[in-house]
């Protein structure tokens, strides 16, 4: 039985955008108000303090136009590099629902009664995030389960937050742009929306299954569909520890970990032209094999998936193979894949900046880490600013959407990387991953797999 889709009784209400509107405009709009008047009487110097202001602002609402600030803040330039530093110190979670509150959702959800549906069902929230909050359950068979509840009127308070990502890309047009986020903001709007819906993320749940059923290291849990609706999405609690916990083990343990991780991700990728957009710490913990030893790599969240064209499969790896041979050629084409246009050779130059840090690990034949021997904290930077003294000279570009999510989950999947300290070699598990590749596959296999997962 497939979950139940969502109702019209939780609907994007205006009254509900309407408060959404207060909080967040007042905010984000008073540090616009503070730039606009620093602008008028000429004042200089300010970015630093308006970027604590702006951080300070959205680190007090919480809720879906966090995760739109954390994003923007992986993106080489668009934001400004003291605006970026602010927002990514942020975290993503809201306060969570009380007892009382949680009873009311769930009767919503599953109708009265619910609670003789669970053997058991935790008061108090096993994690809270920016949508939602997770509660440990336990079935009436005796399974562990994770149950995801979304929060009251988070229609409502994405469709405000939306439209206040506007004024927050405004900010950024004060600062001489490099860039053209218009595709950003489509992009952020569409995945947003998708995460809303917890019986799209039951499907890719399913997709997960079947893209890693071959990958013993990876572990995907399964869909309770008479327990799960729209806005409730339960799953198989899955036992593990942080993978932070991991970060002093044996250099092979954080190896072997880092290497289910890059399976986790580029596998589905490169085979299925599906990635997930969101990999940061707490979407993974470690199980363990039946002697207590760390195994392999548990994902648990589903809701940021992008799957992207064939086409643009083959442009990414034209790009990484342009790239290693030296093919200037192959490299303009791919970009042209990805959907940059207007591209001059100070352009190209820009990009390969960024494109060079992002598959610099893959493109030597040799054990390394990540950062290869650069300091956590500037990893990357180096990068984007001369990126953004180039574009800031002969921009702007227009970001293609299909660039945001690959170029954030890139990033995240290098930061996992770097709290490992893993040493691998990058360029043959890359190669591995895109054996054989051919564009016709990936469109066969991707389509049989959406198939099979209903999507």
């Amino acid at each position: 039985m497939a979950p139940m889709p969502p109702t019209d009784r939780e609907q994007n209400r205006f009254s509900a955008r309407a408060k959404r509107y207060a909080k967040v405009g007042t905010r984000v709009g008073g540090v616009a108000a503070r730039l606009a008047g620093q602008r008028l009487v000429g004042a200089k110097g300010g970015r630093a303090g308006n970027a604590l202001a702006l951080a300070s602002a959205l680190g007090g609402l919480k809720g879906p136009i966090m995760k739109v600030a954390q994003l923007l803040a992986t993106i080489p330039d668009a934001l400004p590099v003291e605006y970026a530093n602010e927002l990514i110190k942020l975290q993503s979670q809201a306060p969570p629902m009380g007892w009382a509150f949680v009873k009311r959702r769930m009767s919503a959800e599953l109708g009265a009664g619910w609670e003789k549906k669970f053997a058991s069902f935790e008061h108090h929230p096993a994690a809270a995030a920016s949508l939602g909050q997770v509660h440990r359950a336990t079935a009436l068979d005796g399974a562990e389960l994770a149950c995801k509840l979304q929060y009251p009127d988070m229609q409502s308070a994405v469709e405000a937050d939306l439209v206040q990502l506007q004024l927050l890309m405004s900010i950024r047009k004060r600062f001489d742009p490099a860039i053209d986020t218009t595709e950003i903001a489509v992009e952020i709007a569409a995945r947003l929306r998708e995460e809303l819906d917890y019986v799209r993320e039951a499907k890719h749940v399913a997709l997960y299954q079947n893209m890693l059923k071959d990958e013993p290291n990876v572990r995907v849990p399964n869909v309770w569909p008479e327990l799960s609706t729209g806005r409730l999405l339960t799953m198989d609690w899955m036992t593990g520890r942080k993978l932070l916990d991991h970060k002093d083990a044996s250099l092979s343990l954080r190896n072997n970990l880092a290497t289910a991780m890059f399976a986790a991700w580029w596998f589905p990728f490169s085979r299925f032209g599906v990635i997930h957009g969101d990999p940061h710490l707490g979407n993974y913990t470690v199980f363990d094999d039946g002697d207590g030893k760390p195994a392999g790599i548990n994902l648990l969240d589903y809701g940021c998936i992008r799957i992207f064209p064939p086409s643009f499969v083959g442009g990414v790896v034209d790009l990484y193979r342009g790239l290693l041979d030296g093919d200037d050629d192959r490299v303009v084409h791919a970009y042209e894949i990805w959907g940059f246009k207007r591209l001059s050779r100070e352009l190209i130059d820009a990009l390969n900046i960024w494109a060079r840090f992002i598959y610099g690990p893959m493109l030597e034949d040799r054990v390394r880490s990540v950062a290869d021997g650069v300091k956590p904290s500037e990893y990357g930077r180096k990068e984007a600013f001369r990126v953004h003294q180039v574009l800031k000279a002969k921009g702007p570009v227009m970001v293609p959407r299909e660039f945001v999510f690959m170029d954030r989950a890139a990033i995240g999947l290098g930061a996992v990387f770097l709290h490992l300290a893993a040493e691998l070699n990058f360029y043959r598990l890359f190669n591995e991953a895109i054996e054989d590749f051919s564009i016709d596959t990936v469109a066969v296999r991707q389509r049989q797999a959406l198939d099979q997962a209903g999507l």
